[in-house]
């Protein structure tokens, strides 16, 4: 039962809004000093966040929970505008590490609201990305996560009605809604460009190639990472194995049997250590050809939050 190659999918691993945000709790640390509160996860992924922990990030379930005065650092999932003025309240020293393209979708919320429309969210009920953007304009946004929901939504005037997504979605189980969404609303509009992040589409075309080529797909990452759990549905919709693993010690052998090729990639949360952990547990075992399927090359960047800069400045 050990395979004879493994292919890694590229890109794979840390997108440009968990590198900002994970960047952004250690230059807190080494600026400010132990302990720097960190709102909810910082990214859902429990060794990025056991790792914080060992130098000093506290993690709260709430800006509340801070004590006043304190340094807090905003998750890259986006928060809702009640967050900011409960922080403002208490005198916190925020650090808004909420990721850009989540920001986008929230001024989207904001926009559509403001001009008196109806909002249909399309995004995983509790997940703290769309807690965060319902927040913007609760009374005027009604969340759904699949075609069947679209019959029950209940929209005062059908002429104004618009369209945002969660940023972590399938791609194709999202564009499926959407038509669904226009053949039952054929006035609803949407963002001039798609709202799931370019990450989270690349690591599904990227996994999708993956598939065609190994027997065997895993996915690492943590189970509330919703970009990872899309990379393994998408992989089982192609009639391929795959399994999620937070690391190495969640392979289960039984899964290898008859495997002869294992494609290997990471959700937009899981840093590329663990990829080498997964490696070198196969290199142990006696896989020794291992090969890399590039698609594309990323090279997007997000500036540190300003608040950061502002105080590293002075």
């Amino acid at each position: 039962m050990v395979p004879r190659k493994l292919v890694l999918a590229s890109p794979r691993g840390y997108c440009a809004g968990v590198d900002r945000a994970v960047d952004t709790v250690e230059r807190a640390l080494d600026h400010f000093g132990a302990p720097v509160y960190v709102r909810k996860e910082i990214v859902h992924n429990r060794h990025v966040v056991s790792e914080l922990a060992g130098r000093g990030a506290v993690f709260v379930d709430s800006e509340l929970d801070v004590p006043e005065g304190g340094v807090v650092v905003l998750s890259a999932h986006g928060v809702a505008p009640e967050v900011y003025r409960n922080s403002k309240s208490r005198s916190l020293r925020v650090l808004d590490a909420t990721c850009p393209l989540v920001s986008k979708v929230h001024a989207e919320a904001r926009r559509y609201a403001a001009r008196g429309y109806t909002i249909v969210l399309i995004g995983h009920e509790g997940h703290e990305e769309v807690v965060g953007t319902m927040g913007e304009a609760p009374d005027a946004i009604q969340l759904i996560g699949s075609v069947g929901e679209i019959d029950d939504l209940v929209v005062p005037d059908p002429e104004r009605i618009a369209y945002i997504t969660q940023t972590t979605l399938s791609v194709d189980e999202t564009l499926d809604i959407i038509a669904a969404l226009r053949r039952r609303f054929p006035a609803v509009i949407g963002p001039a460009r798609d709202d799931i992040c370019y990450a989270t589409q690349n690591r599904q075309n990227a996994v999708k190639e993956l598939a065609r080529e190994v027997d065997l797909v895993l996915v690492i990452g943590s189970r509330n990472s919703s970009n990872s759990n899309r990379l393994v549905d998408v992989t089982r919709e192609m009639g391929v194995a795959s399994h999620l693993i937070d690391d190495e010690t969640g392979i289960d052998p039984a899964w290898l049997d008859g495997v002869e090729t294992v494609g290997i990639t990471s959700g937009a949360s899981a840093p590329e250590s663990l990829v080498t952990r997964v490696v070198e547990h196969f290199r142990a075992l006696g896989t020794e050809l291992v090969e890399s399927h590039e698609l594309v090359d990323e090279d997007v960047h997000f500036s540190l939050p300003v608040e950061l800069r502002r105080a590293a400045a002075g």
